[in-house]
């Protein structure tokens, strides 16, 4: 069974589609980068999957579930977002203490992925509203990895953080994969996330242009990168046709 499914699923805002007709599995143990330019669909995309919009036509599944009414498929989800915000009186410690009273998690503040590899476990004393854009994103991301997610979102995962958090990041993610657990990376064109990605998807005008493997792209357009293979490929492909819209 695939671990994410999307169905037809459209959204939209007024005479405006910022998604049409989306169709594609995202299987167990796969990481895909989602990438296309501002506009394309990729956050309206990731907001159906979050439930934070509804979709206007299609449907999305999340380890068999609907995407609806019963939230409790997002017990399943991990997300960090590119910009996070959090309770500015709060501090680091605190606010793991509250996500794990409302997951029913009995882990200790410094257990579970990335919070020693992001130095997370030194400052659990800092308030929130006093940390830097990178250090939200480190709080963050410990977040996102800490409840075992099925599936786990990750927008922009290395814009923020020094290289060296970057690569601790990148390495949980190798590891996670291996659990079973799906990987979305929404974000622009970056090589270092491209590599590791199994499938990349390609997003235009809220229409899917592709969803292949790295390996598939280059060899379809004769490129060696794909930061020259992906713009070939665009010029050979077509929007997904769309019959109820």
């Amino acid at each position: 069974m695939a671990r994410v499914t999307f169905d037809n699923t459209g959204k939209q805002y007024g005479k405006m589609w910022a998604l049409r007709g989306f169709s594609a599995r995202f299987e167990p143990g796969e990481a895909v980068s989602v990438i296309g330019p501002n506009g394309s669909g990729k956050t309206t995309m990731i907001k159906c999957l979050l439930g934070l919009v509804r979709a206007s036509t299609g449907s999305i599944h999340v380890n068999g579930q609907p995407v609806g009414d019963d939230p409790e498929y997002r017990h399943h989800v991990g997300h960090m977002p590119q910009i996070s915000r959090f309770p500015n009186e709060l501090k680091i410690g605190q606010l793991i203490d509250l996500m794990d009273d409302i997951r029913g998690c009995d882990l200790e503040r410094t257990d579970g992925p990335l919070v020693r590899e992001l130095g997370v476990d030194r400052m659990m004393d800092k308030r929130l509203g006093t940390l830097s854009g990178g250090q939200r994103q480190k709080v963050s991301a410990v977040l996102a990895f800490r409840y075992a997610p099925t599936v786990l979102v990750l927008d922009e995962p290395t814009a923020g953080p020094d290289p060296l958090s970057s690569e601790a990041l990148l390495f949980a993610v190798g590891n996670i994969k291996r659990t079973g657990t799906t990987v979305l990376i929404p974000r622009h064109l970056m090589e270092e996330v491209e590599a590791m990605a199994d499938r990349v998807a390609y997003l235009h005008e809220g229409q899917l242009r592709f969803l292949l493997p790295p390996e598939e792209l280059l060899a379809a357009t004769g490129e060696a990168r794909l930061s020259r293979a992906i713009p070939a490929m665009l010029l050979n492909t077509r929007p997904q046709h769309v019959e109820s819209l």
